[in-house]
């Protein structure tokens, strides 16, 4: 049998309904009565299978009720989209028209269990996602960095940022809230400069003791206090030619930052207990969810340390500002969880994306994904609802007066929201936002969409 799939049972008969849901238990399941209904869960959910009556409406006249022509409107609005007919008239020029009008497959009522499931499983083996048209969201995904998901215009400004930085030679201050990715960005400026052959080091300032950091950072001689039983290199000799990234440097302790100061001015320092000076060539890239300018003011950071380290500062845009990236990230995210080669592959309902991208995730990259963990865990089913995920959507406000600017950053998020939820399918997303496949490309094209 095929994996969990979605399929939509067109059916006005309750008995035939309950026959058909019972044959398709491992499947999730959703009925529809009339044609109205029909087209508007075909529009929401996009089912790989649909199971059509004929006789919708007309079971005495087949071929003059509903189903025929709900038949042709759906392979119209989702021609990926498979369908399997079924009716009770004993018609074999019934099966000829139905196969003629894209049915991709036939069968008269009552059908046995057993053959439903041969159809279905039948159906899903040629399914396939449209490829016509495939819109590999975002537009532009190979230019991004490594390791960055996503492609919103606020963190492709940033890599495009990162990317010039990067061969430049110069100390670099990633700034951002906690959980938005800046040692990702980071390690991806330094896989994108010269140094990439060497080491990259990192060292998180806020999570070892004062009293341990001063070693951790220059390392210490044998002997140099109780318990150094031998010679060892700290974090800035082991990052000799490669680079060393101060992650949260707004928490390094005062006295430190001189001694830090020193060696970005000299480029040497001495070990603990040592008096020799080594000369280290690294690369210096800090990071920090702290205002350092505060901090500055405060006398709680030196002046001068900060100049020396900040020559190119680059902020990081916390995920509500990367409007569609956090359905993208979760579908990466569930897809690490849950791979679509293995038993139990999820997906999210329709519902459960919409949440994803109105959240405003206060914690960021990290928080989303914690969500999607619980909700692989929560979720009874092969589909992650709204509930799985345990959010509430916060309302958007806008934050500009200026008209014409709120339409075009308006349109241009409507545009990126709808690629992202549709997976990149450039018919669905279409249909989403209410225009054509070609009016759709103009706007992409128009807003910088479309590489």
């Amino acid at each position: 049998m095929s994996g969990a799939a979605t399929v939509l049972i067109v059916e006005d008969d309750p008995r035939q309904q309950q026959h058909l849901r019972a044959a398709l238990e491992h499947h999730e399941v959703i009925e529809a009565r009339d044609r109205h209904q029909a087209l508007g869960l075909l529009r929401e959910h996009m089912p790989p299978v649909v199971l059509l009556d004929l006789d919708l409406g007309d079971a005495a006249s087949p071929g003059n009720g509903q189903g025929f022509a709900l038949l042709e409107k759906i392979i119209e609005t989702a021609p990926a989209t498979r369908v399997v007919v079924m009716t009770g008239q004993a018609d074999d020029a019934l099966a000829v028209r139905a196969v003629g009008h894209g049915a991709c497959g036939f069968h008269r009522k009552p059908v046995p269990q057993d053959a439903i499931r041969t159809a279905m499983d039948r159906a899903l083996s040629v399914a396939a996602p449209e490829t016509d048209g495939r819109y590999h969201v975002p537009a532009g995904q190979d230019r991004l960095l490594p390791g960055v998901i996503g492609g919103s215009p606020a963190i492709r400004k940033v890599c495009r940022a990162i990317a010039r930085v990067a061969p430049a030679d110069v100390s670099v201050v990633l700034t951002g809230e906690s959980g938005t990715g800046k040692e990702i960005m980071a390690r991806a400026l330094h896989a994108a400069s010269a140094r990439s052959g060497h080491r990259f080091v990192a060292i998180n300032c806020a999570a070892i003791p004062e009293t341990l950091l001063e070693a951790e950072l220059f390392g210490y001689e044998r002997g140099a206090f109780t318990g150094a039983v031998k010679q060892t290199l700290g974090k800035i000799e082991l990052a000799h030619r490669g680079t060393l990234f101060l992650d949260e440097i707004g928490d390094l302790p005062l006295s430190l930052q001189g001694k830090l100061l020193r060696f970005l001015q000299e480029r040497v320092l001495e070990r603990i207990g040592g008096r020799k000076e080594i000369e280290v060539d690294v690369r210096v890239i800090c990071a920090t969810h702290r205002d350092l300018r505060r901090l500055l003011e405060q006398d709680a950071f030196r002046e001068d340390l900060y100049y020396r380290l900040a020559e190119i500062g680059v902020h990081i845009p916390p995920l509500r500002e990367r409007a569609g990236d956090a359905v993208i990230m979760a579908r990466h995210f569930l897809a690490q969880l849950c791979p679509p080669s293995r038993h139990g592959h999820k997906t999210f309902t329709p519902e459960a994306l919409r949440v994803l991208d109105a959240y405003q995730w206060p914690g960021n990259v990290r928080e989303l994904q914690n969500r999607v963990k619980r909700a692989v865990i929560m979720a009874d089913g092969p589909k992650i609802t709204a509930e799985d995920l345990d959010l509430a959507a916060e309302p958007e406000r806008p934050k500009e007066l200026d008209l014409r600017r709120c339409r075009e950053d308006a349109e241009r998020t409507v545009l990126y929201r709808a690629l992202a939820r549709a997976n990149g399918n450039m018919s669905l997303a279409a249909r989403m936002i209410g225009v054509s496949r070609p009016t759709l490309y103009d706007l992409l094209r128009q807003h910088g969409l479309r590489g």
